[in-house]
């Protein structure tokens, strides 16, 4: 029996915060990764450093490590990867992230529809710390209809959401004459104009998966466009999400000063 696979994407928005000992310090190592099951399906965040590598065991394992204790050598094809998290780095320790998932396997395969599991671990730099913070998981649905939640907040993890999009439903099929970026590339505004669509919130997003601006808006409003500045930010591709109640669709910009 064949299962449907249906095309869209999922993205996951959280905020990081403190360990659950707020007495510990020091930077983090973290992952996060999407299972079918008990079956490892993609990682898609994998922040661990050559002396921390044996500080995310559950995702190593899961993910197929192929050196036993390291985690670095787990699979994490199309993650986004770095070294341990720090007040300094972009994005922070303590900080606002957003994962994409396209709704395909480590081969780029697109995967059955079904129920789905965000796992997440985190390890804390610091020897008071003798436990991962891994959550049992959090589910979605991937299928043709269009899947939203807000999970309560669980250990560091606050702010979060789900929602797993089908393409049908995507503003790029559905509005995609109605939705115009400029100028793109763009030396610091860009104006986003929208025609005959409610819209209720617009992301920025850089190329870490870091929220670099959130734009909340009034889909009431007969409001037809919003100006982001993005003056004060670095060089560099940026994903536009422009959102209504229903659905979402991103959009590329290039920052060019």
């Amino acid at each position: 029996m064949m299962q449907a696979q249906t095309d869209g994407n999922m993205t996951f928005t959280f905020t990081q915060g403190s360990p659950i000992d707020t007495s510990i310090e020091g930077g983090c190592v973290m992952a996060l990764w999407i299972q079918s099951g008990t079956t490892f399906t993609k990682t898609k965040i994998r922040y661990v450093g050559s002396g921390t590598k044996d500080h995310l065991p559950t995702y190593g394992a899961k993910a197929g490590w192929t050196v036993v204790n390291d985690a670095r050598t787990a699979n994490a094809v199309d993650a986004v990867t770095g070294t341990t998290r720090k007040t300094s780095t972009t994005p922070a320790a303590l900080d606002s992230y957003l994962v994409e998932w396209n709704g395909t396997n480590v081969a780029s395969t697109l995967v059955a529809d079904g129920i789905y599991t965000l796992w997440y671990e985190v390890t804390w730099e610091d020897p008071r710390n003798g436990s991962n913070f891994v959550n049992s998981g959090f589910n979605f649905t991937k299928g043709p209809a269009m899947f939203t939640s807000n999970p309560p907040n669980e250990g560091p993890l606050s702010a979060m959401t789900i929602t797993w999009t089908p393409s049908a439903l995507s503003l790029d099929s559905v509005y995609k004459s109605k939705v115009a970026l400029y100028p793109n590339p763009s030396n610091g505004i860009i104006n986003v104009l929208y025609n005959d669509i409610s819209v209720s919130k617009i992301d920025v997003v850089n190329i870490l998966g870091q929220v670099v601006k959130s734009i909340k808006l009034d889909p009431s409003k007969s409001q037809t466009s919003e100006k982001i500045d993005l003056s004060n930010h670095t060089n560099g591709i940026y994903i536009i999400n422009v959102s209504t109640n229903e659905t979402s669709s991103s959009y590329k910009v290039v920052l060019n000063k």
